[in-house]
């Protein structure tokens, strides 16, 4: 009994031993998101592993991309995707606890993988560094990278990075191109109801856009559009003098596009004051 027992206890120690140590190399491999501060990132590993699946089945990679500041997003957008996607993103510090408990609920009881909790911020944090694997190793990486760039990002550029890098589309990248693609004109100038669809296909792009409007897209831009009043605007950005962002730099894994806009003091329809940010630094399935 005496042999079993430190036997059982020596295993113990090798697999924290191991755990601290593979937890320490993930962490310290995590990529650097300080450069996200004045880069926009022309790439992301999400476009990438597109743009490889398309070599691999002989078509050539589409990409259709325009960075646009958050100052030429408009509101109604905004506003949608926050309702479709993270009702919570000004007040969560980068994971939706609540969410994420009632996620492993219900897939516990399912025995499956039925629903996520991700936020807008580690949707980004997968969209820029990760693949879409499930597997427990990237998630938590995942986890890590999305509190980094909360503690590193406003709200405000982590939801301008957001909107500018998902996918709305085979080879359609951030609402500047989707608006000009779908609807014709400027991500600024997009209706209300043109946010909703938008809004509604983030969950599967490459099925439900607006080139493809199926009966599930309708109703998921009704639903939207039933609550676009849900979540309140944007917060107002304080105000500072404008001032040229430095040279955009490279960062690893992707290259860099021309620095952020400078931002206005307000955007149409504003009137909240941001709300203050847990844990610090001072912006996401």
């Amino acid at each position: 009994m005496r042999k079993f027992a430190r036997r059982a206890w020596r295993a113990l120690v090798v697999l924290l031993a191991m755990f601290f140590v593979y937890g320490g190399y993930v962490f310290l491999t995590l990529p650097d998101v300080r450069q996200l501060h004045t880069t926009n990132p022309m790439t992301t590993a999400f476009m990438e592993l597109r743009a490889r699946d398309a070599r691999q089945r002989g078509v050539q990679p589409r990409r259709v991309h325009q960075w646009v500041s958050y100052s030429r997003l408009s509101p109604n957008l905004v506003r949608a995707v926050l309702l479709t996607e993270d009702a919570k993103f000004w007040e969560h510090d980068g994971l939706d606890y609540e969410q994420i408990k009632e996620s492993v609920e219900v897939n516990l009881e399912r025995g499956e993988f039925a629903r996520g909790a991700s936020t807008i911020t580690q949707q980004l944090a997968k969209n820029l560094y990760l693949s879409p694997s499930k597997n427990p190793v990237r998630k938590l990486r995942e986890l890590l990278i999305a509190r980094r760039l909360e503690a590193e990002l406003s709200k405000q550029r982590i939801l301008e990075l957001y909107l500018n890098v998902i996918e709305w589309g085979d080879g359609i990248y951030g609402a500047e191109a989707a608006a000009r693609t779908y609807f014709g004109k400027s991500a600024a100038a997009v209706s209300p109801s043109e946010a909703a669809l938008l809004a509604a296909s983030i969950a599967n792009p490459r099925v439900m856009n607006p080139a493809h409007v199926t009966a599930r897209l309708r109703r998921r831009q009704s639903m939207v559009l039933r609550r676009m009043g849900a979540i309140e605007p944007p917060p107002v950005i304080a105000a500072t003098p404008a001032e040229p962002t430095p040279p955009a730099q490279p960062i690893e894994p992707v290259p860099s596009l021309p620095p952020v806009e400078g931002l206005p003091t307000t955007l149409p329809g504003q009137s909240v004051p941001p709300p203050k940010k847990p844990g610090g630094g001072g912006q996401g399935s």
